[in-house]
């Protein structure tokens, strides 16, 4: 990386702003048409925010630019075990756009949301990462996170047409302690 290059990204990631997602930003999450399909996801995502359940972060230029995001499920519907609304909460749809990668970036967004639950008094945190997914295990690793247990990552949701998608990559389900004393 050149110094301008290291310049140029310091000045972005200084000036990126993490912070909750409005009903205004659910269009940009889509990211220029390539996440509509995830349309009615983020919606019940967002609903699930109105209701306490969930926090949705983004991490945005002043301008309004998306260029990360990551969902936090604190309580959920089907799995207390995942996400009990007080002491184990889920990470999901956490994405940093391809030409924002590599550049401390999804770190800060990471931690911001670790942290975040910390102070709500959450112990612990788990996500699901793709086996084949060697980059964002080893992300993961670096920063404490542990692999807990295989998962079939058999899953299906309802695209913005309304066709039911079912989605299947294997992975690995990841989990990190939040409680200081256990750091």
């Amino acid at each position: 990386m050149s110094i301008a290059d290291h310049l140029a990204q310091s000045q972005w990631l200084a000036e990126a702003e993490i912070r909750q997602v409005s009903e205004g930003d659910l269009p940009a999450l889509e990211w220029e048409g390539a996440y509509t399909h995830f349309r009615r996801v983020y919606a019940k995502a967002f609903e699930r925010s109105r209701r306490g359940q969930a926090l949705l972060w983004v991490a945005a230029l002043p301008l309004g630019q998306m260029l990360g995001q990551l969902f936090v499920l604190l309580k959920s519907d089907t799995d207390l075990d995942v996400a009990d609304g007080r002491r184990r909460a889920f990470i999901h749809s956490f994405r940093v756009r391809p030409e924002f990668r590599r550049g401390g970036l999804g770190r800060h967004l990471l931690h911001w949301a670790e942290a975040d639950l910390g102070r709500r008094g959450f112990h612990s945190v788990s996500l699901h990462v793709a086996r084949q997914n060697q980059l964002a295990i080893r992300f993961y690793e670096r920063r404490g996170y542990h692999r807990l247990a295989p998962v079939t990552g058999e899953w299906s949701y309802e695209d913005h047409q309304g066709l039911v998608r079912h989605v299947v990559e294997p992975g690995w389900r990841m989990g990190k302690s939040l409680s200081a004393d256990e750091r």
